[in-house]
């Protein structure tokens, strides 16, 4: 047995080692996406999703057809306009860590929503993947996707699997082979496109970052777009990982001790900045218009290729949204869940904390007897019995029954779908103090920790 784990783990650094493409996993919580990842690298990914949960990009390695692949499992985030953590980090590594491809996983049954985030990704990389995952849950509900018709549409190659099949798979990795070794030469890709005063000015910015600062044309897209955008975590990231004077404090100097030559930038951004306003498009309508024009273009896509012969397939659902996030029930109901969890945690833990506190104490008074009878020194069986043992004992006692009641119930909550509804109920809350809806999962963690203690 030893030797069989001695030769997996020099198998895996031997292709951890030699890996010469870099493919990204990107997509929706709850896609599938780490189940993909743990099927072809072979590690036991942990698939928590609610904030502090998966902060950092998981990596691991597989091979195919003898070429070594690594692949990163960036966090599962619905946008990548920057507003949480995960956001930031899939955005930056998407934009700025240079994969080879990029996988972007998306649920069938849900199709709609998750295009938004795949026609985000489609203005900055042209190399992207589109792996159409849970075909087997999209027919139990009767939904059929044409993922041919989705393929011409976006003009990139889409994939249908069943992440939890591993042969299912097989056609993921031949598509990931053809675009590592750019076999297939793919077309321009689907592009969003605004309203022509919007689709006018990001020209103007695109024509001067790709002739001043030879960036690709769709990642030059994107940062015009972000330069219009105003959004300041996003200018920065793209000021420090591309040294492009975008924003007033930048100060940076290139090799030859000049200034950086990008007053040419500055100067239409202002002016370009100014003519928008004329026109009444302030920072926010601005952003309010390209959020509409993605969510209209991911809605027109969906209905082209997506059948439902049970149109009403989803209508339950709707039915106990408009109960749980209503104004009027929602946060009820939300107190509620949480006073009984709570209630079950702290009472109902009560009785094996008892049970745990006599088996460790018939212990303890079996072990004194046993240090009394081989005449061990009083001080040396006091700090191993009534210092370490019992110390260790009453921890044990006290933390792993809530912990094993809590935990268990909550991971219930989340495969119910609940939790991000109560995520939903607080956002509003949780804005105005700088904070995102989710961060109330976390909260709820840290109560019952303190509870415990």
């Amino acid at each position: 047995m030893k030797k069989l784990k001695t030769d997996r783990g020099a198998k895996q650094n031997k292709i951890e080692t030699k890996a010469k493409y870099t493919v990204a996993l990107a997509g929706n919580p709850n896609v599938g996406k780490s189940t993909i990842f743990n099927n072809l690298t072979g590690m036991n990914q942990h698939t928590g999703n609610w904030t502090g949960k998966t902060v950092a990009n998981a990596t691991g390695y597989f091979e195919y057809r003898g070429e070594n692949y690594q692949l990163v499992d960036i966090p599962g985030t619905y946008s990548i306009m920057s507003h949480s953590e995960e956001e930031e980090i899939a955005r930056n590594y998407i934009c700025f860590g240079n994969p080879d491809v990029t996988i972007v996983v998306v649920d069938a049954t849900c199709l709609e929503r998750n295009l938004n985030l795949v026609l985000q990704i489609t203005e900055i990389t042209d190399n992207i993947i589109l792996c159409v995952n849970l075909l087997d849950e999209a027919k139990k509900k009767k939904i059929t996707v044409d993922l041919e018709k989705l393929s011409q549409i976006l003009k990139i190659p889409v994939v249908g699997v069943t992440a939890r099949k591993k042969k299912t798979l097989n056609e993921l990795l031949k598509a990931t082979r053809k675009a590592c070794e750019h076999k297939e030469k793919l077309k321009t890709i689907y592009q969003v496109q605004y309203e022509e005063t919007i689709e006018k000015v990001i020209r103007e910015l695109q024509e001067i970052l790709i002739k001043q600062y030879q960036i690709k044309p769709e990642l030059a897209r994107w940062i015009g777009i972000k330069i219009l955008d105003g959004e300041e975590s996003i200018i920065e990231e793209i000021e420090n990982q591309l040294h492009i004077d975008i924003g007033e404090n930048y100060s940076k100097k290139n090799k030859e001790g000049k200034d950086d030559d990008s007053n040419e930038l500055k100067t239409i951004k202002k002016q370009i900045t100014e003519e928008l306003k004329e026109k009444g498009i302030t920072k926010e309508i601005f952003k309010e218009k390209l959020v509409t024009t993605m969510v209209k273009n991911a809605e027109e896509i969906a209905k082209k290729v997506c059948k439902f012969e049970n149109k009403a397939y989803a209508k339950r659902d709707r039915k106990i949204d408009k109960i749980l996030t209503s104004k009027k029930y929602g946060i009820p109901i939300m107190i509620l869940f949480l006073l009984i969890i709570f209630w079950i945690t702290l009472v109902g833990a009560n009785y094996p904390s008892q049970f745990l506190f006599s088996v460790f104490g018939n212990i303890q008074e079996k072990l004194i007897q046993f240090a009394t009878y081989i005449h061990c020194p009083e001080w040396l069986s006091n700090m191993l019995i009534l210092g370490v043992y019992q110390t260790l004992t009453w921890v044990i006692s006290v933390m792993l029954p809530p912990m094993a009641i809590f935990f268990p119930l909550f991971t219930i909550l989340e495969d119910l779908g609940y939790l991000p509804r109560i995520a939903f109920n607080m956002d509003g809350f949780f804005k105005k103090a700088c904070c995102s809806g989710k961060q109330m999962i976390t909260m709820c963690m840290g109560v019952t920790k303190w509870e415990i203690f």
